[in-house]
């Protein structure tokens, strides 16, 4: 890991209530855990791909 390594802002902004527990997984796997709550994660094709399986639960940035 270098000092410039990308992240990437990531907010929950809707509920896991109701979801398929695969999706639940990722989110907390991104760290995330409750509404509104923001992480910093690093731009890995491993993240990338939680997050663009959520997509509809989560905001980003950066």
């Amino acid at each position: 890991m270098t000092a410039t390594a990308k992240k990437i802002k990531v907010t929950l902004v809707k509920s896991v209530i109701g979801t398929k527990q695969d999706h639940r997984a990722c989110v907390k796997g991104l760290g995330l855990r409750r509404l509104n709550h923001t992480v910093e994660v690093l731009d890995t094709p491993s993240n990338r791909g939680m997050i663009n399986k959520v997509y509809y639960l989560v905001k980003c940035e950066g």
